[in-house]
């Protein structure tokens, strides 16, 4: 949940080695270098790397229009959190909050950068792709996960 550009920049800074970040290299122990199986990993490999800034409160919508280019590779909005700092918890497709996932993906993809959201239904992937969305996240982990559960008890117990 970043609200503040400078927010978004500690994050860059976080995922970029020095001399451009503060990032702790560590490679030979690192899973992303594959344990030093890429060769030029220490030269190239921050090239390879994505940041995924969320923008899911009002403060961060205002910030993302005053400053949209101090995101890192890309952002996404959160629609749930957006609805509620928006005065509409519960309620993502209030009129309001789409209207401020639309402008912050149109405001997104104006800096060149990649904009996307985390979708709860076909019909909203859709119209967000038709928006330009670069990309949707179409589910969870811990949802998957609730819901792989709640189905395999079902044939354990049929109160569920």
């Amino acid at each position: 949940m970043v609200e503040t550009a400078e927010q978004a920049r500690d994050l860059v800074a976080a995922v970029r080695y020095p001399p451009r970040g503060i990032r702790g290299i560590g490679a030979s122990i690192s899973r992303v270098s594959r344990w030093m199986a890429f060769p030029d990993y220490l030269a190239n490999g921050e090239e390879e790397i994505c940041l995924l800034v969320q923008v899911e409160s009002k403060l961060g919508l205002d910030t993302l229009r005053r400053s949209p280019a101090s995101t890192g590779s890309t952002a996404y909005s959160r629609s749930l959190g957006l609805a509620a700092s928006l005065g509409h918890r519960g309620n993502p497709g209030h009129a309001d909050v789409v209207a401020a996932i639309e402008g912050a993906i149109a405001t997104i993809l104006a800096t060149g950068k990649p904009a996307g959201l985390l979708t709860p239904t076909n019909a909203w992937r859709a119209a967000i792709l038709e928006l330009g969305a670069t990309f949707v996240a179409v589910g969870t982990e811990a949802t998957l996960l609730a819901n792989s559960v709640r189905a395999l008890a079902k044939g354990f117990n049929r109160s569920l």
